[in-house]
């Protein structure tokens, strides 16, 4: 559906020009790009010409994705009001800004938390809220100044707040101590279920109805400080479980505010930790470099601050990002430091608990992944079985995507026997949760075995796994 604008749209007429794609080659890629995030589209190239010459404005998600169709051909983030398009929508600047002053951070954070989750994906998800439609809008440029912002001036240098209405809230540190335990129930629901578990929808409801509240009221400085720490936790979880479900432009929105509210929390190691999930959501996308730069932006500043096992959790990031760019040498380096600084960690460390994950389990399975990008079979085979070693039903997510990462490195290594055994095993484990990211690598595993079809083993796995290739990704 459009509605009526006025004049024609050179704007967007240019810009197709600029980018040499035609009517019918937009109407195309919006609809791929529809499709992708499950939108049933039919536009054709007479839609497109509506579009330029008489300015209609297509309504829902179709804004952004001509953008990120138009983006993809440039190579480049294309915003709404470069394509005349800024007031189809005014969602798509929420949860991006990183204010200075603390009182518009706060306002900044809640304007995104009150944003209607609902239509995120997940099971007996409609598919239709706001995140679909920002689909396509994920830029990694958008962490340039969140990231620089927080490296000048990482903590605020006074955010209590003082009562200035009757009856309004004053904080203590019990209201933060229960946004904290809803904290710590997340992190083991998501760790054991996935991000797109019904669960997760727990998260973006208490920072609407607990957080925002408590935010608003009153506090002193010491409590206050306390408060953004937890609300910063929250919300990176919140960004997280999205990144999970593969709702990238939320995660990134998320991400941001997280970030921000470290830096009044006064809390250097979260904001690292922010920035690591940054990195590897960039990584992720594609952006290794800046998910290098980013990983290195939480080492730089917690030199000296953070303990010895969330440096190497950090280092252990930048190997992540260093392997999917192909540096073997950098890659290899940052493991080393990852491992030496978890040898250096003692049990009467000061860790936060936002790391209770950690161990070098973790270190062995990210190390294996790292080798599998950089086309190392036998080094990610080795890790991958240290990884291995210790299954929980803690963390069943972690476990499938190890499964899935030991068979993709016995493929390599011509196993295809042990190869299908693992995948067969992962399939299993992948199908007790709700993460896009698993789909993504039980998907990935197949395609990889596809030389392979006319085996009876592979067709065996690849009938199991008949259910991660319909659902959405």
């Amino acid at each position: 559906m459009n509605k009526e604008h006025r004049g024609p749209n050179e704007k967007l007429g240019t810009l197709l020009s600029l980018a040499g794609i035609s009517n019918a080659g937009l109407a195309r890629r919006v609809n791929d790009l529809g499709a992708q995030r499950g939108l049933t589209l039919r536009y054709d190239k007479t839609s497109v010409a509506r579009w330029v010459t008489k300015g209609m404005v297509p309504q829902g998600a179709a804004p952004h994705l001509i953008a990120a169709a138009i983006g993809s051909k440039l190579g480049r983030p294309v915003p709404l009001h470069e394509i005349g398009l800024a007031d189809a929508d005014p969602a798509p600047e929420v949860g991006l800004a990183f204010p200075r002053d603390v009182g518009e951070a706060v306002k900044s954070a809640t304007d995104l938390w009150r944003l209607d989750l609902a239509g995120r994906r997940g099971p007996g998800g409609s598919g239709s809220g706001i995140w679909q439609s920002l689909a396509g809008s994920f830029a990694v440029s958008a962490y340039v100044t969140p990231a620089s912002r927080w490296l000048i001036t990482p903590a605020d240098a006074r955010v209590a707040r003082d009562a200035a209405a009757p009856g309004m809230n004053h904080v203590g540190h019990s209201d933060v101590a229960k946004l904290r335990e809803a904290a710590e129930d997340a992190r083991r629901w998501d760790s054991k279920y996935g991000g797109g578990d019904w669960r997760s929808g727990m998260v973006p409801e208490c920072l609407r109805v607990e957080a925002a509240p408590l935010l608003l009221g009153s506090y002193s400085d010491d409590v206050g400080r306390s408060l953004f720490g937890a609300t910063a936790e929250l919300t990176r979880l919140a960004g997280w479980m999205a990144f999970d479900t593969g709702q990238q432009e939320a995660a990134q929105r998320y991400y941001i505010q997280a970030l921000r509210l470290a830096r009044a929390a006064a809390d250097v190691p979260l904001g690292g930790y922010v920035l690591a999930s940054m990195s590897l959501q960039a990584t992720y996308r594609g952006f290794a470099d800046e998910g290098v730069d980013l990983a290195q932006a939480a080492l730089e500043r917690n030199r000296g601050l953070a303990t010895a096992r969330t440096m190497s959790f950090f280092h252990l990031v930048e190997a992540r990002a260093h392997a999917k760019a192909g540096e073997s040498a950098a890659c290899a380096a940052a493991i080393s430091a990852a491992e030496g600084w978890l040898e250096r960690s003692r049990d009467g460390d000061a860790d936060p608990a936002w790391l209770g994950f950690y161990s070098y389990d973790r270190l062995a399975a990210d190390a294996a992944e790292c080798y599998r990008d950089l086309r190392k079979p036998r080094q990610a085979r080795s890790f991958t079985e240290t990884a291995l070693a210790r299954p929980t039903e803690e963390f069943v997510r972690s476990h499938g995507l190890r499964l899935v990462v030991s068979a993709v490195a016995e493929l390599e290594s011509g196993n295809l026997d042990a190869a299908c055994a693992a995948g067969t095993k992962a399939v299993e484990v992948a199908g007790r949760i709700s993460s896009a990211r698993t789909t993504e690598y039980v998907r990935d595993l197949l395609h990889r075995l596809e030389p392979y079809g006319h085996e009876p083993r592979v067709a065996e796995l690849r009938e199991r796994a008949r259910p991660f290739l319909a659902a959405p990704a």
